[in-house]
């Protein structure tokens, strides 16, 4: 049973899910992301301000038993586009609350993506505050690239768990990570060939972008993925275009979710 926060259009949800995993509540503050989440989950109950959500509110309304938390708190304060504030941020000071929550409801397991500027701007606050509550945590950096997407959109993936299920040793088996480098190799060496890996199977640039329809481009005499996806080529007039754009935009991707999950339900069975 899992409680999504930070839950935007349901992407770690939906990769959990195929994982076997069940959603039990949201999270999200974006009242168009609710709509989503409406729309493919319509029994699933929904918060909309993590500041006010509390283990206590979710057993009233009947929710109990959480085996999972996850979601990726908000980046703006820790990305290296931003002003690099960090957890001190309005928005990615929210990790607070998202802590707070793990210290209420005590899970067996909480996931936490966010951008890879997290790992010089907050991860050892991140694990910090983790230990303090008595969690242990094993974290990796998953490019989109690693799961068949033609960008790179590299995130940093943190896995916690009370100290006492891995007794000193790594909760997920190492064999589920490797897996994920499995669909595609070459995430394991350089960024520059992490991004190159799919163009390679093409010929020249043209090619790629012909066959992919994701912007490609020459940097330095070699092709790479951009960094981010290239959602720009949704057509005009779609109905509220710019915010199914920004939904996209902050969306993890479903199959990273989706292979940490079946880890996980493997290191429970």
């Amino acid at each position: 049973m899992v409680l999504d926060l930070f839950s935007g259009i349901g992407g770690f949800s939906l990769g959990l899910e195929r994982a076997g995993m069940e959603t039990v509540a949201f999270c999200e503050y974006d009242e168009r992301c609710r709509k989503v989440l409406k729309k493919h989950w319509p029994d699933v109950p929904q918060y909309n301000d993590i500041r006010t959500l509390t283990a206590e509110k979710l057993k009233a309304d009947g929710i109990e038993n959480i085996h999972a938390i996850c979601g990726g708190f908000p980046c703006q304060d820790v990305s290296f586009a931003g002003l690099g504030v960090g957890l001190d941020g309005e928005r990615s000071g929210l990790w607070s609350e998202y802590k707070r929550l793990i210290g209420e409801i005590r899970p067996r397991v909480a996931i936490i993506e966010n951008v890879t500027a997290l790992l010089v701007r907050g991860l050892d606050r991140v694990l910090c505050d983790l230990a303090s509550l008595g969690y242990d945590a094993e974290w990796h950096c998953i490019p989109a690239s690693s799961v068949g997407a033609h960008h790179q959109r590299d995130r940093v993936w943190i896995i916690a768990y009370p100290n006492e299920l891995a007794n000193g040793q790594q909760y997920i088996n190492a064999k589920a990570w490797n897996d994920i480098k499995n669909h595609n190799p070459a995430v394991a060496n350089t960024d520059s060939q992490r991004g190159c890996s799919r163009a390679a199977r093409f010929k020249n640039a043209e090619d790629a972008r012909q066959s992919s329809g994701y912007s490609w481009h020459q940097r330095e005499g070699m092709g790479i993925w951009d960094a981010e996806p290239d959602v720009g080529r949704v057509a005009n007039g779609v109905p509220e275009r710019t915010h199914r754009l920004k939904q996209l935009g902050n969306a993890v991707v479903p199959q990273i979710p989706e292979i940490i999950g079946r880890a996980i339900m493997e290191t429970e069975a």
